[in-house]
């Protein structure tokens, strides 16, 4: 059996009760990052072996876990933070798994797309999740053009580094919508601000920190 666990995308409490049963029952966990996922499982005192699975080794992770899971071994397979497979590792492993006829199971959790949406005030009744947009502007802005006249709530994710540019492009694309910042989300320095993208802009912080989510109102928002 091939179990998804989703993990905390901040707050250690948010990990499931079933999660964290199925963390210690499993031959082996199946980790984006084996540090940041020993961390996890330390904290809950969990001693499982990890095996290292990450988009640069996919393929030849992807085989051995196959592997394993025909030998009648279980595996967990978690992300760094939040729902294995939503802009994770992840979907490749379990389209494999069903084409072997393995069984996949999923533990439900947190994923901030979700968070971001409800908190964020925008239409939430229909929306698209775009992730993480290129990093380089003619990609970026090509990227963003995609959905310019989608009548969807947009969301997508953003590092500190590149949110401003990324929300400039945003304004240049789709004009002044409503949009929404959410920051570091279950975490301490949790923060939502809404307004026009272009008021967005103008309060940035000039030293920006933390994971973000971005929502931005469809067209006809």
């Amino acid at each position: 059996m091939l179990y998804l666990v989703a993990t905390p995308i901040g707050n250690l409490s948010d990990m499931s009760l079933r999660g964290l049963e199925v963390l210690r029952e499993v031959d082996y966990v199946a980790s984006e990052d084996t540090r940041k996922t020993g961390r996890l499982l330390k904290h809950f005192d969990i001693r499982q072996k990890q095996i290292s699975f990450h988009k640069y080794n996919e393929a030849k992770a992807g085989n051995r876990i196959v592997g394993l899971l025909k030998e009648g071994q279980t595996v967990a397979l978690v992300s760094n933070a939040g729902t294995p497979g939503i802009s994770d590792p992840g979907f490749a492993l379990v389209r494999r798994a069903r084409q072997e006829g393995i069984d996949v199971t999923m533990i439900p959790g947190a994923t901030a797309l979700v968070m971001g949406i409800v908190l964020s005030g925008l239409p939430s009744h229909s929306f698209t999740f775009r992730g993480f947009a290129p990093r380089k502007q003619g990609k970026r802005r090509h990227f963003l053009e995609v959905d310019k006249d989608s009548c969807h709530t947009l969301i997508f994710y953003e590092s500190p580094h590149r949110l401003k540019a990324f929300l400039e492009d945003a304004l240049e694309v789709y004009g002044d919508r409503q949009a929404a910042i959410c920051k570091e989300l279950t975490k301490i320095h949790e923060g939502v601000r809404g307004g026009l993208l272009s008021e967005l802009i103008d309060g940035l912080e000039s030293n920006l920190k933390g994971e973000y989510t971005v929502v931005i109102s469809g067209s006809k928002g």
